[in-house]
């Protein structure tokens, strides 16, 4: 099990900073109710736990946004798939994501936001892909530093599965993985979360 990936961030681990950054935002948000707005479908997992870790009247809602060009990799186009249910013109909004890494994406988005008139727009993610950032994008709250390797779990998937792993894997054979969807099954397992 361990050729093919390794536990980056256990359960626990992530656990005790979801509920840090929730804290965080509930001391810097006192008295308001800030709007959690979130891209599906990977940081559905981190905003469900980190919403439920601020003690605030907070709302959410979702956009689903998708990247496309030539490559695998984003390009920077963005098209929006979702736009947000409700209005956040002079509302706090808080943009919820699972990673960032060359903040391409992230960057349209806060764009397309700020166009909107909210009264605050900041950034919370749960990994931090900074080695591939390419435009700056400032970050107010951050989970953990991701190093430049695949990772799948807690909401990040590989061909849309394993966003149900508790903890996040660092994928060492990414070729075995594309070869065999069932190579991560083992980490599914409940003793593989002691690991």
């Amino acid at each position: 099990m361990t050729d093919i990936a390794s536990v980056l961030f256990s359960e626990d681990e992530i656990r005790r900073r979801v509920r840090d950054l929730g804290a965080a935002i509930a001391s810097d948000y006192a008295g308001r109710s800030p709007v959690h707005v979130s891209a599906l479908k990977g940081a559905s997992v981190f905003l469900a736990d980190l919403v439920r870790s601020i003690d605030l009247p907070v709302r959410v809602d979702f956009m689903s946004i998708s990247s496309y060009g030539a490559s695998e990799t984003t390009g920077g186009v963005v098209r929006i798939l979702k736009d947000l249910d409700h209005d956040i013109g002079g509302e706090d909004v808080i943009v919820v994501e699972d990673i960032i890494d060359t903040g391409l994406t992230l960057s349209y988005l806060l764009a397309t936001l700020r166009e909107r008139s909210p009264a605050s727009l900041e950034v919370c993610t749960l990994l931090d892909k900074a080695v591939r950032r390419i435009p700056p994008v400032d970050i107010r709250y951050r989970g953990f530093e991701c190093p430049d390797r695949f990772v799948v779990g807690y909401g990040l998937d590989h061909a849309a599965r394993y966003r149900n792993l508790p903890m996040i894997l660092a994928v060492d054979d990414t070729a075995r993985l594309v070869d065999d969807a069932d190579a991560l099954i083992a980490f599914l397992e409940p003793a593989a979360g002691s690991a």
